[in-house]
């Protein structure tokens, strides 16, 4: 695990470098639109060698966090890690579980007002629920990256 300024992209920018420019793009315009909203949240960065998880937290503790971006092949997922507890009245997520997401291939279709709503609940669900409070404010934590993923860092990155 080890921290950076949430300006530094450039460790992110490497972690997505298999993934097309127009998914990367629309990661980190959904990155901004959730650290313009929640600038005193983490963000916990979690490396896959198929994927690449952005949670936002109160804390530095992945079950607290209270929205996620969720970079895959040629979409990204974004997602509220208790989604089942917020109300969504225009149907748009998906998933029947506990997480529940909508999946963004172009950030012009995505509905920032709605989810701006959507969040406000999430983030609010996510505080009142904290069991502990932790100092940091504003980090970005790189919380895992697999095994894999390192050695496809090393050996560089082909699309998939």
């Amino acid at each position: 695990m080890h921290f950076m300024a949430k300006e530094t992209v450039d460790e992110l920018n490497k972690f997505m470098l298999p993934y097309p420019g127009k998914v990367k793009a629309a990661a980190l315009w959904l990155r901004e639109f959730v650290w313009d909203l929640y600038p005193e949240s983490n963000e916990l960065i979690y490396v896959d060698v198929l994927s690449v998880a952005v949670g936002f937290s109160p804390t530095d503790r992945a079950g607290d966090k209270f929205c996620s971006i969720a970079v895959h092949g040629n979409h990204v997922n974004f997602g509220f890690n208790k989604g089942s507890a917020i109300a969504d009245p225009d149907k748009i997520l998906l998933g029947t579980g506990l997480y529940r997401f909508t999946r963004v291939t172009d950030i012009r279709d995505f509905p920032a007002k709605y989810i701006k709503g959507l969040l406000a609940d999430a983030h609010l669900n996510s505080v009142r629920n904290l069991k502990q409070i932790r100092q940091l404010t504003g980090q970005t934590i790189v919380k895992s990256v697999s095994p894999a993923a390192k050695a496809r860092l090393v050996t560089g990155y082909q699309h998939l």
